[in-house]
């Protein structure tokens, strides 16, 4: 028996199998869009809030977003994410080039199609193996970097079932796709991974990674929910909505990044490729971990509630004790837990971020200034709450030399604690 906490009335339809959404996954309240940083002539004027609720689908059992914004909105032409500011995102892509080139056997004569892929921060490392390569990222300003500073030619255009037919027809059929961390943000999960299936060769390979949901939900990383996210994934959920336009999840591996994600590899349904134990031992795993039920799906939401008391009452604590808090990092997920939780400038001076396009600017919401990292040592805090938990180790060893002036680190998720 479940509460009417969790269900919903109006008709909502799952994106991917048009069943009606009842089951909320996650309520959030009304909150910015997450990428929406503010310059400093618009801090003072309005900004746009939308409902952050997910939604279980009770039948292919995606989690997803409700639609309020279209998907050229969310990711402007001048969107703030550089993949290259993250060092250890950078050391992830070069080794994915290299165990992809010997696994698949790919040289001068293979073809390589990145979706997604932001400013060249991966192909750089196949086009350094003379490997063709083409990128293909609807946001101008990432795009022209890749192509003026790394000499990576980018399509800058959005990917589905027309675009793959057109490129494979203008001789770009691939030999391997990569496509990371962005099937989450595609609001038609269909005619996306359509496209997949129009570009590769016959026996081509496409890989996916993407957070787990299973790590979503067992480790409460509930600030990865944010607007720009359309959809939720666990490899239940992709293994339907695979077939269902003629690909095949093959293999997958569980990989750290992001807090915990699959890297799932997929041909088409007619490709030779043998489906691995990896598969089935994972679908096996979710169905234990009951994301083939309601149940897990249901207790999620209380999970939330409670890291955002726990956190609180951390800050509240230090507050009281007459601490200064400074917070590190500007990812889109800092700013779903700072407005969740309402945390703002009556908890944290400032956040400081390694990108120069988000210095100077101020967070949705909150409003925080976003400095240089040098802005910490000008203040020297007694606290460094990390808003980028999921890269934390490679923070802390930035800012080692904050614990000079007796300095230590908040993480906010799975459970608030001082490190």
């Amino acid at each position: 028996m479940t509460s009417n906490t969790h269900r919903h009335t109006a008709t909502k339809k799952c994106r991917h199998c048009g069943a009606a959404l009842t089951t909320i996954f996650a309520d959030l309240g009304a909150t910015p869009v997450s990428n929406d940083y503010l310059r400093e002539a618009d801090r003072d004027g309005p900004e746009s809030y939308y409902p952050l609720r997910a939604f279980v689908c009770d039948s292919c059992r995606l989690v997803q977003l409700e639609d309020f914004r279209r998907a050229n909105e969310l990711f402007r032409e001048d969107y703030a994410y550089f993949s290259s500011v993250s060092t250890s995102w950078l050391a992830h892509a070069s080794r994915y080039a290299d165990a992809m080139s010997e696994r698949f056997g790919l040289s001068s004569a293979s073809t390589v199609v990145e979706v997604a892929s932001n400013d060249g921060y991966l192909l750089q490392y196949f086009h350094a193996k003379k490997i063709n390569v083409l990128g293909i990222e609807p946001c101008r300003s990432v795009a022209e970097f890749a192509i003026r500073d790394k000499s990576i030619p980018t399509r800058i255009e959005f990917f589905g079932e027309k675009t793959g037919k057109r490129l494979a027809a203008e001789g770009f059929a691939a030999d391997l796709t990569a496509a990371n961390n962005v099937l989450a943000h595609v609001p038609d999960i269909n005619d996306f991974v359509s496209g997949f299936r129009e570009i590769l060769k016959p026996e081509g390979v496409s890989t996916f990674e993407f957070p787990h949901l299973l790590n979503l939900i067992e480790l409460n990383q509930f600030d990865t929910i944010y607007h720009e996210h359309f959809s939720y994934l666990s490899l239940l959920a992709a293994d339907r909505f695979f077939a269902a336009n003629g690909l095949r999840v093959f293999d997958v591996e569980a990989i750290p990044t992001h807090g915990g994600s699959l890297r799932l590899f997929v041909c088409r349904k007619d490709a030779s490729w043998k489906r691995t134990e990896r598969v089935e031992e994972l679908l096996h795993l979710e169905r234990t971990a009951g994301l083939d039920g309601d149940a897990a799906y249901l207790a999620f939401a209380e999970k939330v509630r409670e890291t955002k008391r726990a956190l609180l009452e951390l800050l509240i604590g230090l507050k009281r004790q007459g601490k200064t808090i400074a917070a590190y990092g500007a990812p889109a997920k800092g700013n779903t837990l700072l407005n969740y939780c309402g945390v703002g400038s009556d908890f944290l001076e400032f956040t400081v971020d390694r990108s120069p396009q988000k210095q100077g600017m101020y967070l949705p919401g909150t409003r925080l200034p976003i400095k240089a990292p040098e802005a910490i040592d000008a203040l020297k805090p007694d606290y460094i709450l990390i808003l980028p938990w999921n890269i934390k180790d490679e923070i802390v060893k930035q800012m080692a030399h904050a614990r000079e002036w007796g300095c230590k680190f908040i993480v906010p998720i799975p459970r608030a604690q001082i490190f």
